[in-house]
Formats: structure tokens, C-alpha cells, sequence
């Protein structure tokens, strides 16, 4: 089983469209559980990072065994989870990367499957220093001609989204796989 933690923005929350939208995938898919966080009323990013991580913990999911998935101050959560404790997949949507006024601005991603989708008309979050890390990195980065919102780009995420759960899904099943063989 494949859990994906599903993480909203800074003035957002788990009824938003994306999040929702995001949810419809995972649901639809056999091997895939969603979490959709709540982070409303914790307005500080270190407040909503230990609230990820005491759900990941108190859950006992496994987080070589996740999919962290994030938009905003969401993304970065997931990011940086995944900076502490690798993870199978961060699906990141205009991630809050390069931001000073967060406890890291540039979280190190350690995830087996990473991929960001940025608005190149972002208003909220810059390009520049997503795509610094994307390229640093190496990691899957797909630039839309949308907003901080990408709303115009929903069809897009969600088509990336289902194809990035299936090749992880697979991965995960690879793995077992290779652990029976053992």
C-alpha cells in the first residue's frame, strides 16, 4: 500500500480544489491511500512540519513507503520531511523554495521519484529559486504559463500526478519484489 500525504498552502486548506482534486487521483487508483492534512490554525511553517511528521509517526507509515505531495508552503513541508527522512515520492506544486523567512529556504529533497510543477507567472514564489533546486538536483521540473494558483494548469497536475503515483506504485512493487526474492 502506497500512502500519499496530501498538504495544503499557507491560506488554503483540505477542502481546496487542488487538494481535492489531487485526493480524486489517489483514490481512484487500487494501491494508493490519501491523507489529507490540517494544517489550519497553525500558521507558522515549523508549526505545520511537526505536525507532518507526528502524523507520519503516529500513523506508522513507513516513508520509504509514502508519496509526500504539497502546493505552497505544502510543498516545502513535503521537501522537507523528505530532507530528514527519505521518502519514496515528493509531488511538489509551486513549492515555497528560497522563502527567508523559513526555517530552511532550500530543503535537500531525498526522495526516490521527485517532480515540481511551477508557474512561470508566479507571483507568490519566484521560478528562480525553484528551478535552482530542481537543476542542483537533477529533479523532474515542469514550468507552466499559469499563476501561483495554476488552476489554468489543473488538467496538467492531475495528469502528471496520476502518471508520478503509477511509476511510484510500480517502484514500491518492484521493491517487494525484490525483498520476497531474499
Amino acid at each position: 500500500m502506497l500512502t500519499v500525504y496530501l498538504s495544503h498552502g499557507l491560506e488554503s486548506g483540505p477542502g481546496a480544489l487542488k487538494m481535492q482534486a489531487l485526493k480524486g487521483i489517489v483514490e481512484k487508483l487500487d494501491d494508493c491511500e490519501p491523507v489529507v492534512m490540517d494544517y489550519r490554525g497553525q500558521p507558522e511553517p515549523q508549526q505545520r512540519l511537526q505536525h507532518l511528521l507526528t502524523t507520519l509517526a503516529a500513523r506508522g507509515d513507513d516513508p520509504e513507503r509514502c508519496v509526500l505531495a504539497g502546493s505552497s508552503l505544502g510543498g516545502w513541508l513535503s521537501a522537507a520531511v523528505s530532507s530528514q527522512q527519505p521518502v519514496l515520492g515528493c509531488f511538489l506544486l509551486a513549492p515555497a523554495l528560497g522563502l527567508a523567512h523559513y526555517p530552511e529556504t532550500s530543503p535537500t529533497i531525498q526522495a526516490r521519484c521527485t517532480h515540481i510543477i511551477h508557474g512561470w507567472q508566479d507571483e507568490v514564489i519566484p521560478p528562480g529559486p525553484v528551478i535552482e533546486r530542481a537543476q542542483r538536483q537533477r529533479l523532474s521540473l515542469r514550468m507552466v504559463d499559469d499563476d501561483h494558483r495554476l488552476h489554468e494548469s489543473l488538467d496538467t497536475l492531475l495528469s502528471d500526478f496520476e502518471t508520478f503515483l503509477t511509476r511510484c506504485s510500480a517502484l514500491l512493487r518492484a521493491s517487494n519484489v525484490a525483498c520476497d526474492r531474499r
